[in-house]
């Protein structure tokens, strides 16, 4: 929090490059210490329950806060900073960042009190080797990280389309926003809900399943639709959105079910270095799939400002709708194949447990 605060601190006096290598320090160390405080917090929902609902609730939890805590932000803060300078708009932002800092920290402070982890390790602190081999054995991890790349690269590739679909194939800006809170709200905060009932009625893999086929086939209705009826068109990327949405949402909980399948087959149970991998392998699908339009785009002849060819016109509906929808298509067929069911989970804990007893009756019987 204190290096949130610090990014938007630059002395007004200094000259242009030590403000350029302030800002370097600063935005170094404040994504070092999120690194710090993310990938214990995203491992969590594995330490804390082995139990498949549970774990669908603690994702969905999460993706509503983090997408209510981004619409917010943007009602809060965006109104502030449309008409202002660039020495207000510092102001501004360094203004929101302490008050954000503050209720951060109080935040932190209690997830750090009321959280509590409740699956016990056999291996306290396996060396790194033994982690490294344990992450490689890990055939689901790797399957639901390619799947996740490619939701991923659907998601962000859609977010970095937005505005130039309204601009150039609507030719109306003010839809942008409306684009924005059909992804955000009715993605997210409308679907969320529905996982764990979904993981309760059909599992966790098909929920999955479920989620990336509704959002391949509305990216492809709203590919048909993109350049002719808006409502219709919108109502399309919901559709594909709420299926987006199912999809971010299980993930996590899939990803907590890698660590008992780890632990299963080496007896190693590496929640933090399975978390980091899946943050990495989403990174990449963020980096990815923001880069998508800009390359269609050029590729096709964009010129900025100007009226669009039908060629530009064309790279823009592919790149908000069938790129997004045949990335979908193949988190789909690769999660189709993904080995880790419901009922091989729950095998999985037993035999855990089974395993854990008998080390604690052997513990017990040489201390006798």
């Amino acid at each position: 929090m204190l290096f949130s605060v610090l990014v938007f601190c630059v002395p007004a006096e200094w000259s242009h490059s030590n403000k350029v290598i302030y800002a370097y320090l600063t935005y170094m160390g404040l994504g070092f210490c999120y690194s710090m405080v993310n990938i214990p917090y995203g491992s969590l929902a594995t330490a804390m329950t082995q139990e498949p609902r549970s774990r669908a609730r603690l994702g969905a939890a999460r993706s509503i806060a983090a997408s209510l805590t981004f619409v917010c932000l943007a009602f809060l803060i965006g109104p502030r900073i449309t008409h202002s300078s660039p020495t207000e708009m510092a102001s501004v932002y360094l203004f929101w960042t302490i008050i954000l800092a503050i209720a951060g920290m109080a935040l932190y402070f209690i997830c750090f009190k009321s959280t509590r982890e409740n699956v016990v390790r056999i291996v306290a602190q396996p060396s790194l080797k033994i982690s490294l081999q344990t992450l490689k054995q890990n055939r689901p991890l790797m399957m639901l990280c390619t799947g996740a790349l490619c939701i991923l690269i659907s998601t962000f590739a859609v977010s970095a389309s937005s505005l130039f679909y309204v601009r150039y194939v609507l030719n109306d800006t003010a839809l942008f926003s409306v684009i924005v809170l059909v992804q955000m709200l009715v993605g997210s905060v409308a679907s969320a809900p529905l996982v764990p009932r979904l993981v309760a009625k059909i599992g966790k893999k098909n929920t999955f399943l479920a989620g990336a086929l509704m959002g391949t086939l509305g990216y492809l209705l709203f590919f048909y639709m993109s350049d002719h009826s808006v409502p219709v068109a919108l109502t399309a990327l919901a559709i594909a959105a709420i299926g987006q949405g199912i999809t971010m949402t299980v993930m996590w909980a899939l990803e907590a079910d890698t660590v008992e399948y780890g632990e299963y087959l080496t007896g190693v149970r590496i929640e933090g270095l399975t978390y980091s991998l899946f943050s990495f392998t989403r990174k990449c699908g963020q980096a990815i799939g923001g880069s998508i339009p800009a390359f269609i785009l050029g590729l096709s002849g964009y010129i900025a400002n100007q009226t669009q060819t039908p060629e530009v016109i064309t790279g823009i509906r592919m790149s908000i709708s069938l790129i997004p929808c045949g990335f979908m298509l193949l988190a789909f067929i690769i999660i189709w194949f993904y080995p880790l069911t419901d009922n091989k989970f729950k095998e999985i804990v037993q035999e855990i447990d089974k395993r854990k007893q008998s080390q604690q009756q052997l513990i017990k019987d040489f201390n006798k």
